[in-house]
C-alpha cells in the first residue's frame, strides 16, 4: 500500500511569514513553528509541494466569528491601492526566492522540475497570484512577476479588483453575485494565455468564470469545494465542474471547514468526513482526472483531525477507507496537477 505525495494547489505560508517578519521568519519555516506547513510538517506528511500564494491583506479585521452562524453574509472587501498591494506581492515573492535560495524549496517553473525537487526530497513551490492587484492595466507587473518566476494567477480574492469581481463570504449562496471579468480582467486573461500560465477562478464570480471559459482558458478553480455538498458562494457548481473537465482544467479540494461542512460553518469538527464526500462529487461531475487538492493551509480552520500539513495520512486514510485504490490516489493527490501544469507550462 503506497502513501502517495501531495501537491497542493493552494496555501498561505507566504502571507504567514510575511506577517510573522518576512526574511526572519524563514529560519522557522525551516525548523517547524506554529503554522500549517513548514520543512518539518511537509516531511512528516509527505507534503511535496504546491501552490504557494501571494496574498495582500487589507487592514480591516476578518469576521471569523460570524462564519459559526447559520447563515452570513460578510461583505467584501475594499479595493486595495496599486502601490503598497505592489510592494507587499514584492515582499513575498523575495520570501519565495529567498526560500529557494537556501536550498530546501525549489521554485518551479516547469513540471520536470516539480518531479526532479520532489525525487530530491525538496519541496517543489510554484509562485502564485491570489489577487491581482499588484498589477496594473498595462500588464507590466505581470511580465516583470512573470520574470521572477510567477506561474499561476487568480485575478480577484474576495473583492473587487480593476480585473473582475470576488464572491463575498455569504451562506447560503451560489457564485451569481455580481459582475465578471472587466475589460482589463480579459485582457489579463489573453496575456496570461500566451505566456501559458494557470488562470485561477476561485474567488470569482460565477459570471467571472464563465467569462473564462469564453475566452478559451483551461478552466481552474485551485482551492473550491462542490456547491451539492456545501452551498457556499465560494463553491463551484455541476455546470462548472462539467465545464472544467471538459475544458482539461483543475478543481482543488479546498480543506476549509466553512467550504466543506454543509452548514457552512468555519468549524475544525466534523469536517473530515465531508472531504471525500466532495471528492467523490467532484470526480463524478469534473472527471477523475482533473481534482486535486487546494487545502488552503495557513489561510483556513482545517479539519482537526489534520491540523496541519504533518497530519494529511487523515485525509489519505479517510480516502483509503472509502475505496479509492493507489491508481485513484496516486491522480488525485499529485499526479493530475503535476500533469495539469505539464500541459498548460507545455515542459
Amino acid at each position: 500500500m503506497s502513501t502517495p505525495a501531495i501537491f497542493d494547489g493552494h496555501n498561505d505560508a507566504l502571507l504567514r511569514l510575511y506577517k510573522s517578519g518576512g526574511k526572519p521568519a524563514l529560519a522557522g519555516f525551516r525548523s517547524g513553528g506554529p503554522g500549517h506547513i513548514d520543512l518539518p510538517t511537509a516531511k512528516a506528511g509527505n507534503l511535496a509541494g504546491g501552490l504557494f500564494a501571494i496574498f495582500v491583506p487589507d487592514d480591516g479585521p476578518f469576521d471569523m466569528a460570524a462564519m459559526l452562524k447559520p447563515e452570513y453574509d460578510l461583505p467584501t472587501s475594499p479595493k486595495l491601492e496599486h502601490a503598497p498591494a505592489l510592494a507587499t506581492t514584492l515582499a513575498q515573492a523575495a520570501l519565495l526566492i529567498e526560500l529557494d535560495r537556501l536550498g530546501d524549496v525549489t521554485l518551479c517553473t516547469s513540471a520536470a522540475q516539480i518531479e526532479l525537487a520532489i525525487t530530491q526530497g525538496q519541496l517543489a513551490a510554484v509562485m502564485h497570484l491570489e489577487g491581482a492587484e499588484a498589477i496594473g492595466p498595462d500588464l507590466m507587473e505581470l511580465d516583470v512577476l512573470y520574470a521572477a518566476g510567477l506561474r499561476s494567477i487568480g485575478p480577484v480574492w474576495s473583492r473587487e479588483t480593476i480585473f473582475g469581481h470576488g464572491v463575498p463570504f455569504r451562506f447560503p449562496s451560489t457564485g451569481d453575485t455580481g459582475p465578471g471579468l472587466t475589460d482589463a480582467g480579459k485582457a489579463l486573461a489573453r496575456r496570461c494565455a500566451e505566456l501559458r500560465m494557470v488562470f485561477d477562478t476561485s474567488h470569482l464570480t460565477e459570471k467571472g468564470f464563465w467569462d473564462v471559459a469564453e475566452i478559451g482558458l483551461p478552466l481552474v478553480a485551485t482551492h473550491s469545494n462542490a456547491h451539492a455538498v456545501c452551498p457556499h458562494a465560494r463553491s463551484v457548481t455541476d455546470a462548472q465542474l462539467k465545464a472544467i473537465g471538459q475544458t482539461g482544467g483543475m478543481v482543488g479540494l479546498n480543506f476549509a471547514g466553512a467550504f466543506l461542512r454543509p452548514d457552512g460553518q468555519m468549524r475544525a469538527e466534523g469536517a473530515l468526513e465531508w472531504m471525500v464526500r466532495h471528492l467523490d462529487h467532484m470526480i463524478e461531475h469534473a472527471g477523475e482526472d482533473h481534482v486535486g487538492m487546494g487545502s488552503d493551509f495557513d489561510g483556513a480552520v482545517v479539519p482537526a483531525e489534520i491540523g496541519s500539513a504533518a497530519g494529511l495520512d487523515a485525509l489519505r486514510d479517510a480516502m483509503r477507507a472509502h475505496g479509492y485504490d493507489d491508481a485513484l490516489m496516486e491522480k488525485l493527490c499529485h499526479r493530475n496537477w503535476i500533469e495539469h501544469l505539464r500541459r498548460t507550462w507545455g515542459e
